[in-house]
């Protein structure tokens, strides 16, 4: 049995091919299912199955693309409501792929509908556990996401409970040795306090993550409730999207018109604009309306939590290479089909001014100081003591709750979110006052 782990840093997410005997199953497969054709190729092996641990919330997946393209089966839960032809996969059901077993585990707390996979091999001995957004290492998955999506909707209190009884009654119950796979890495918003390693083991576990120490199931779900970051605009979109399964990813693709900004010859101005050139670029001239999202780990995130699903817009990159690798990245979360029109190159005569960082060390009081930061970040240091808090993921929504009496300085924690929030607060309320983004300068403080 071979185990191939695939990471996608941008979204924390990880997925899974089992190889044995020329024989290959897919465990939460990415939007692109390039890669895995090519391990497939590699190795000179079959994709026979892919198995859905649940109906993500955070990524497309490939699922569907993938058995269309292969004939592979689909497992999922049927819990799940698939639909999309699958083959229903919980307690007491396995996969035969080459030498080795795929057993399922019903492991409801994260979704009603969550799955683990257990692998045993060719002795029949539990090696490996694909735990999906169940356990993760150093923590477990959140429960608040499936209140209001899904086939089957649940209470995040009922589903805490759920979650403490998948993993103190089966999970747990694993030998010390077996391997932990999680679908998620540290950066995920699937839960609070991932770790940034990449796989363990039940006794590991056992010992370090918080979720399987011995306690009470009230304690548990108070523990485990508390502190949970937000939740984006796209999760319950993504949900369903999964649930049925999305178009392949290169059709859709090539359905988005792409020009050269030397070609705009006109555009909505009441449609929003994500701006993904440089910072600098993006200060020396833009479109009014535009959101500079610029080049980071967690773009695919913070789109999704700041344009809703179903939301048109204009997305702007430095040039056609560019262009390519972003719309890319919004076909992760499934937002391709929102994009208008994609244009490359500098465009826009709107300017931002920069901003002495020195002048807010002079006299702090001579601003209003916006703090876009998660309000778990702000309780844990608040930086400008007279600083407003609204954090990014609610700033559209709410820009007219900044007082436009003083210059307004945007911070961030390092840079990125800045740039997004200086550029809604300028494209609002730059008429009015002056909009400054304090970006890395905030490191000095």
């Amino acid at each position: 049995m071979q185990i191939k782990q695939f990471e996608d840093k941008s979204l924390a997410h990880y997925s899974y091919a089992i190889l044995s005997n020329g024989e290959i199953a897919l465990i939460d497969p990415a939007r692109d299912p390039q890669p895995y054709y090519d391990f497939a190729e590699k190795n000179k092996a079959r994709i026979v199955a892919v198995i859905e641990t649940h109906p993500h919330a955070d990524f497309v997946s490939s699922h569907l693309e993938v058995s269309r393209h292969t004939g592979a089966t689909i497992y999922v839960s049927r819990l799940l409501g698939a639909e999309y032809e699958h083959q229903t996969f919980d307690e007491g059901d396995a996969i035969i792929l080459g030498h080795i077993t795929l057993k399922a585990l019903n492991t409801p707390g994260h979704s009603p509908d969550s799955i683990c996979i257990v692998a045993l091999d060719e002795k029949g001995e539990e090696k490996a556990v694909f735990t999906g957004d169940t356990l993760f290492i150093g923590d477990c998955g959140r429960p608040d996401l499936r209140e209001k999506a899904g086939a089957i909707t649940a209470a995040k209190t009922e589903l805490a409970r759920q979650m403490y009884h998948s993993l103190h009654e089966k999970l747990i119950k694993l030998p010390d040795a077996v391997k932990v796979y999680p679908t998620h890495g540290a950066g995920s918003l699937c839960g609070k306090g991932l770790s940034e390693a990449n796989h363990s083991t039940i006794r590991a576990e056992k010992i370090s993550n918080w979720s399987l120490q011995l306690m009470s199931e009230d304690e548990f779900v108070k523990k485990l409730l508390e502190g949970q970051p937000f939740i984006p605009k796209y999760f319950p979109f993504e949900v369903e999207l999964n649930k049925k399964g999305a178009e392949d990813l290169e059709e859709s693709i090539s359905k988005i018109k792409k020009i050269s900004a030397g070609e705009v010859k006109q555009m909505d101005p009441s449609i929003t604009i994500i701006d993904t050139r440089p910072q600098t670029d993006f200060r020396n001239g833009h479109l009014k309306n535009a959101i500079n999202l610029v080049k980071d780990n967690s773009f695919e995130t913070w789109l999704g939590s700041i344009i809703a699903p179903g939301e048109p817009f204009y997305l702007i990159a430095a040039n056609e290479a560019e262009l390519d690798r972003f719309i890319a990245r919004v076909s992760k979360i499934g937002y391709e089909q929102q994009i208008i029109l994609a244009i490359a190159g500098n465009i826009g005569e709107v300017k931002m001014e920069y901003f002495d960082s020195a002048e807010l060390k002079k006299n702090s009081r001579a601003f209003t100081i916006l703090d876009i930061r998660n309000p778990s970040e702000v309780e844990e240091l608040k930086v400008f003591q007279n600083s407003i808090n609204i954090p990014l993921y609610e700033l559209r929504e709410r820009v007219g709750e900044i007082p436009g009496d003083k210059p307004i300085v945007v911070h961030c924690a390092a840079g990125f979110r800045s740039a997004a929030g200086s550029s809604i607060v300028h494209s609002r309320l730059g008429g009015v006052t002056k909009v400054y983004d304090l970006g890395e300068a905030i490191k000095t403080f």
